[in-house]
This record gives structure tokens, C-alpha cells and sequence, in this order.
């Protein structure tokens, strides 16, 4: 959830003729993390859980990639790439233990 509301902050500076680009499918791709991970842990199995876990990671690594688009073209100059990169890390790391001890 810290990951969603971060990129929601980053997303607010970027250039208006971004909206529906760039911004969206940054923002599109955070929320479909946590929400992945919220469907697939009521799923009922454990494969069921680890495969909405691997759509999670799926988003987690198409916004690491937006990020570092946004970042090649200077969106959002105030804000600590770093910080949000190491959240992503973070994420994937807890995602794929998770998945790995399923």
C-alpha cells in the first residue's frame, strides 16, 4: 500500500499530457499489486495464491520499468527515485519468499 500511495505522489508532478500515459499505467500497475495479492490470498490454495503472487510481480516489475522511463525523462524531479526503487525491491524479495514457501 506504501508503494501505491508513493507512486500516486510521484505521479501528481508529472506533466499533464502524461495522464492518460504514462501516469496511468503507473498507477494502474501499483494498484494492481496489493490487489493481486488481496484476490489471490483468498483464493483457496496455495497454487492459486502463488499464481495471482507472479501477476503481482508481473506489475511490480512493468512499474520498476515505468519508473525508470519517468526517471530517463526527468518526471517528477523533486522526488527520490531511490526511495520507490528500494520499496519495489523490497516487495519482490517478500513476494518471491512468500511464493517460495508456498
Amino acid at each position: 500500500m506504501n508503494l501505491v500511495t508513493s507512486i500516486y505522489k510521484i505521479t501528481q508532478s508529472y506533466p499533464h499530457e502524461e495522464k492518460f500515459g504514462l501516469i496511468l499505467q503507473m498507477r494502474r500497475a501499483a494498484v494492481s499489486v496489493p490487489s493481486n495479492i488481496a484476490e489471490g490470498s483468498v483464493r483457496g490454495s496455495k497454487k492459486e495464491f502463488q499464481r495471482f503472487l507472479r501477476i503481482s510481480l508481473g506489475s511490480l516489475s512493468e512499474l520498476e520499468t515505468q519508473l525508470e522511463i519517468a526517471r530517463r525523462l526527468s518526471f517528477g524531479k523533486n522526488f527520490n527515485y531511490n526511495d520507490v526503487n528500494l520499496l519495489c525491491h523490497e516487495i519482490k524479495k517478500m513476494g518471491n519468499v512468500l511464493i517460495s514457501k508456498l
